[in-house]
This record gives structure tokens, sequence and C-alpha cells, in this order.
């Protein structure tokens, strides 16, 4: 398993480096931050005395070996609006963007295990075929739709629920994660349901019946395990997906996370900061691939056959 994990951070290198440099060259598309800092009246010498300061007088090449020799150093630079550690701000946001998307796939996955072994328990059923109907539907419509909906609905039109921050309390949790949960919830579902139907039709299980094991514990003991491998790999997928897509929900709901910091660093041409919140996006994603094939290792015996130890 050392081995495995050796190989694994080493392939990983080189999407990380082409990460770094893909956002360094594109972050300085977005325009000259001078426009943006002085005012309009700003003189000659003063825009002069800005560019140095940023260093962005010097080639681009050169910033860009600047860059890569901070983050060897763990300097991330600072930010422009702010004066702060660009990765202070990075981390200060990440917390909140984990606890959306842990919560979110912690909501979907109960969701699915109990909504996909109950169609499963009863295939081409009614109750099978709307489980079916409402998880694809879910899984095709975008999450921007739902929020919009959601914010219409219950935020402006029944004011239930606050339309953006988290100073609300648990009622500020609400929305966002309702508006992320439908398409994971919706996919895994999908998927536990034909993991079950299969596991549920094999030869052990049709041993333990032969035993005397009753529902429950055929479904929990020696169908579920089965099935959770696949399931987990498309869990694992949906979890990166969801701390990459969070960008549009955190910028909807005001959720003070790395995606609405990334936005904002966008829009206020703060190059340090939007490379220090995609490295962080792009080291975490690298960090939970890893541990998926772990846990799937774990869960699959013919998976650790082929992992060398």
């Amino acid at each position: 398993m050392t081995g495995f994990l050796r190989r694994r951070a080493f392939t990983s290198l080189l999407p990380l480096i082409a990460v770094l440099l893909g956002v360094f060259f594109l972050a300085r598309l977005t325009g000259d931050p001078a426009n943006l800092y002085l005012p309009v009246s700003a003189t000659p010498e003063q825009r002069q005395q800005f560019i140095e300061r940023n260093g962005l007088d010097d080639p681009v090449w050169a910033q860009m070996w600047d860059y890569l020799g901070g983050v060897l150093r763990l300097d991330f630079g600072e930010s422009l609006r702010t004066g702060e550690s660009a990765a202070t701000m990075a981390l200060r946001a990440f917390p909140a963007t984990l606890q959306l998307a842990f919560s979110t796939m912690l909501i979907a996955v109960v969701g699915a295990v109990v909504i996909g072994s109950w169609a499963a328990y009863r295939p081409n059923s009614l109750a099978d075929r709307i489980s079916g109907f409402l998880s694809m539907t879910a899984a095709s419509v975008p999450d921007f739709w739902f929020a919009v909906i959601g914010v219409w609905v219950f935020a402006v039109g029944l004011g239930w629920l606050p339309t953006s921050g988290v100073t609300g309390g648990m009622a500020s949790w609400v929305l966002p994660v309702a508006t992320l949960v439908i398409r994971p919830l919706g996919v895994l579902t999908q998927v536990v349901r034909g993991a079950m139907v299969s596991a549920l039709s094999a030869p052990y299980v049709r041993l333990a019946r032969s035993k005397g094991a009753g529902d429950l514990r055929v479904v929990t003991h020696h169908s579920l395990r089965n099935a959770a491998a696949p399931a987990l790999t498309v869990a694992g997928d949906l979890m990166v997906g969801l701390i990459n897509g969070a960008v549009v929900v955190e910028t909807i709901f005001g959720w003070p996370g790395i995606g609405k910091l990334m936005i904002d660093s966008i829009l206020g041409r703060d190059f340090a900061v939007l490379q220090a919140c995609v490295l962080l996006t792009a080291v975490s994603i690298f960090v939970l691939n890893i541990l998926i094939d772990i846990g799937y290792a774990l869960l699959d015996a013919r998976v650790r056959e082929k992992v060398p130890a």
C-alpha cells in the first residue's frame, strides 16, 4: 500500500504543476490590477509605483518563477485588496466549503442507501419506477436552477429561509445544502439501486435466505457491503464535484467558502489569493482521491490483491 501511495503522489505532481501554471497565466488574462485599484485620477508615477511594488513590471516568465519558488517555500504572496497573506485567506475560507460539502454528501449517501435499497428490494414496482424517475430528474437538472427556484419560493415567496449568509443559524444551511444534495442524491440512488439488484440476486444471498436470514439481515449484512464499492467510487467523484461546484452555490447564497473567495478574487484581479485557492482545492481533491482508493481497496478484496505491498 505504501508503494501504491507513493506512485499516486508522484503521478499527481504533473497535474498539480499544470493547474498551477494554468491558473497563473489565466489569472493574468483578467486584466491589469492597476486599473482596478488605482483611482482614475492616479498619476503615471503612482501607477508605476503600484506596478513595481507588486512585481507586475517583471516579465511574465520571471513572475512565474518567483511564484513557483514561493510555492516551494509555502509563500503564496499577499492579497492586493487586503494585504493579508493569500494562504491565510484561503485556509480561513476552506472549512466553510468542507462543512457544506461533507454535510451534503452525508445526507446524499444516507438517503441514497435507504431509497436505493428500498427500490432494489421491489424491482419494477410502482415505487421503484417513481424513485427511478425522480432520481434521473434530480441527476439531470443543474444546481443553479434548484438554487434560483429555492430562493424564489422559500426565501422570497414564503419568507421561511434566509436568502444568503450564515448568520441565520441552521436555517441558513437549508437552501445551500438542499441545492447541492439533489444531484448527488439522484446519481447515488441509481448506483445503489443497480448494485443492490445485482447483490440481492447473487448466490450467496439465496444461500443466506435458505438458512433463514430475514429481509433486514439480507440487505444490511449480505448485500449492502458488496454494493458499497461501486457506490463509494461514485460518491468520491461526486464529492470532488461538490468541492469544485460549490463555486456557483456559494456565490448565489453568499456562503463564505473558498468558491466565493475565488469569484471575489477573479473580480478583484487578486492573483495571489486566486492561485492559493486553486492550489488548495487541487491538493484537497488529490488527497480525497487517495482516500477513495484506500477505501475501495478495503471494501473489495480483488482490488487489495492487485495492490503491491
